[in-house]
């Protein structure tokens, strides 16, 4: 939505307000939530803001352990809040070793924080297409960047700055992070790293508002989603 620049004005004064107003010594996640809340009621979403509110977040186990569910085989997506429809919030368990399929965000903006532990992002190009004779040409997928994550940490990913997997590096230690998206969104693609393939992707969640689904639910996901 274009704004003219008296609507500009008024609303970069509205945000600077937000900002003055965030607490010196952190937010809670009710406050969080309250504030992305107030961050989404606009038609122009500053996502800086939403990183810097984000990482205004000092994790707090008290917080977030009613959603943090784990399961022995994979990691689980349990949903914390819905944002009024103009946002996911989220939190991932990842036990020992789990990790996420290589995979794009469906043109939403990711803002992920660490609550515990840490995690391994690996960041790559799109596949290009390039075709022979027979049609399309496998290409190994071209790794970008690599970065390990700890406890408060926030990064930030959209599907111009290329596709990521996310991973719990630990063969002893659990990790819980905490996912924004916007706009939500049901369907993702997954990529095959040595040839590049593209297939979709439903993703679900394990929970939501901190209470089990229903197992056959759970049972039917994709093995790897995000």
């Amino acid at each position: 939505m274009d704004l003219s620049s008296r609507e500009a004005r008024a609303y970069s004064k509205v945000l600077n307000k937000l900002r003055s107003d965030l607490p010196d010594k952190g937010l809670t996640l009710v406050e969080l939530i309250q504030e992305l809340h107030n961050a989404f009621d606009t038609d122009v979403v500053d996502i800086d803001y939403v990183q810097k509110l984000m990482s205004s977040y000092r994790s707090n186990p008290q917080d977030w352990k009613k959603y943090a569910k784990f399961d022995r085989y994979r990691y689980t997506r349990n949903l914390v809040d819905e944002g009024n429809g103009r946002f996911n919030l989220m939190v991932l368990c990842w036990g020992e070793g789990h990790g996420s399929a290589i995979h794009d965000h469906a043109d939403a903006h990711c803002v992920m924080k660490i609550l515990q532990g840490e995690l391994r992002e690996t960041r790559y190009a799109w596949p290009s297409t390039e075709y022979t004779d027979s049609g399309p040409e496998d290409q190994e997928l071209r790794e970008i960047e690599k970065n390990t994550l700890c406890t408060n940490d926030v990064c930030y990913i959209n599907d111009s700055m290329g596709l990521h997997r996310v991973e719990n590096p630990s063969t002893i230690n659990p990790a819980i992070s905490l996912h924004l998206y916007s706009p939500p969104f049901s369907t993702c693609s997954i990529f095959n790293q040595k040839t590049g393939q593209r297939l979709p992707c439903k993703v679900t969640f394990w929970s939501k508002y901190g209470e089990r689904r229903n197992r056959e639910i759970q049972e039917n996901r994709c093995p790897e989603d995000n």
